[in-house]
């Protein structure tokens, strides 16, 4: 007898199958169980496909006849162990992900990236195009300048490329002109991968009212989001634009209706509220942007514009918050901390649940930071707006 789980309507259930069949075959027979063993009805919905997503690993014997479509053969998979790799957790269907035992490999830093492109990549493409080291050599600021704007990603394949690139064009210029030797320095760089290619927004220069910059975790590692928030009179809407997710959107009006709770505290009128309009902008609206860690930055970035307090230009922040103004754990701490650094900040909030992930960070990635942990939004606000 074989147990697997099903999804049907969105309905999740455990069946029994006695017998063996195929991915795609039908299925005349089926027992319904609940939890406690016992048979049960399945409604009458007519006509429906099954979405078969997981064999119980307890009986391998159920792999033993797997045939694979493409190639018409039986296989036997009872001993297989299946390694998958994914960017993101995100879209993979939750009851597949509960099944997998996940290994997190989190992004190359910097650093890294320029020891792998100098013990590993720059010699696979040197060999691989002919050349040897006394022809063509890279200085490190070469190298961390085609990471840092050539390149824009987790690990280093396109880095890898960009190498390539610089090889053949390399190769072209020995044969055909004297040369006996190429040096890629950061200043002549340009002549052989064209202008950069990815730029970072730096720290502003000076506080201002309405702008907070928050961290976010991307598939190619971290970003820094500048938030804007403008306050205009009207019927007290809430417009949301930038391509938000609904996430992000919820967590907006949390903030709202924080901010709204704690309005005396701030002097903030009773109807203003009601006589405003609260407008959120984050720029670069052709990127999509979705998750919760941005909720004490757009709180914040409302609670300034709402008041006229300017908020520090070198600090950035990330963090959930909740109605009551608790600030929540996140993901993703090493690469918001990576994206903070390259942009010039100087001070980052994070969740106070969240310090046991920045003790386990090496040096490389904290130096020159100075990371605060919070837990309430009255925190938040007392560090991050100037008095």
């Amino acid at each position: 007898m074989k147990k697997i789980f099903i999804l049907c309507l969105g309905i999740g259930l455990l069946f029994s199958y006695r017998g063996f069949g195929q991915v795609g075959e039908k299925v005349f027979s089926v027992n319904i169980l609940n939890m406690n063993n016992d048979t049960v009805a399945l409604p009458m919905l007519g006509q429906k496909n099954l979405l078969i997503f997981y064999a119980d690993p307890s009986h391998p014997g159920q792999n033993k006849t797997f045939r694979d479509h493409y190639l018409e053969v039986p296989l036997d998979l009872s001993e297989v162990t299946f390694i998958t790799t994914a960017n993101t957790l995100q879209t993979i269907p939750r009851p597949l992900l509960d099944r997998m035992e996940i290994i997190e490999i989190t992004s190359y830093t910097e650093n890294e990236k320029l020891h792998i492109a100098i013990e590993h990549l720059i010699p696979k493409q040197l060999e691989k195009h002919g050349i040897t080291d006394e022809q063509l050599s890279f200085s490190k600021k070469a190298i961390w300048k085609i990471a840092h704007n050539y390149t824009k990603e987790a690990g280093v394949r396109q880095l890898e490329r960009e190498i390539g690139n610089i090889c053949r064009k390399a190769a072209k210029e020995l044969l055909t002109t004297e040369k006996e030797k190429i040096t890629v320095t950061d200043r002549n760089l340009h002549k052989f991968l064209g202008k950069e290619k990815y730029s970072y927004q730096m720290a502003n220069a000076a506080p201002e009212v309405g702008i907070v910059r928050g961290l976010a975790w991307t598939s190619v590692g971290g970003d820094t989001l500048q938030i804007e928030v403008n306050v205009m009179p009207g019927k007290g809407e809430i417009m949301l634009t930038g391509q938000l997710g609904d996430v992000m959107k919820e967590s907006a009006r949390a903030g709202i209706s924080y901010i709204r709770s704690v309005s005396k505290k701030y002097a903030i009128a009773e109807d203003f509220f009601e006589k405003h309009d609260i407008h959120v902008h984050i720029p670069e609206g052709a990127v999509p942007k979705d998750g919760p860690s941005a909720g004490i930055t757009m709180a914040t970035a409302m609670l300034s514009a709402v008041t006229g307090k300017k908020v520090r230009a070198d600090l950035a922040m990330t963090g959930e918050i909740t109605l009551r103004g608790r600030v929540l754990p996140i993901g993703g701490l090493k690469e918001k901390l990576l994206a903070a650094k390259n942009a010039g900040i100087q001070t980052v909030l994070i969740p106070k649940e969240n310090t046991a992930d920045v003790e386990e960070l090496s040096s490389e990635i904290t130096k020159g930071l100075e990371i605060i942990p919070v837990e309430t939004m009255e925190e938040v606000l007392k560090k991050a707006l100037t008095r």
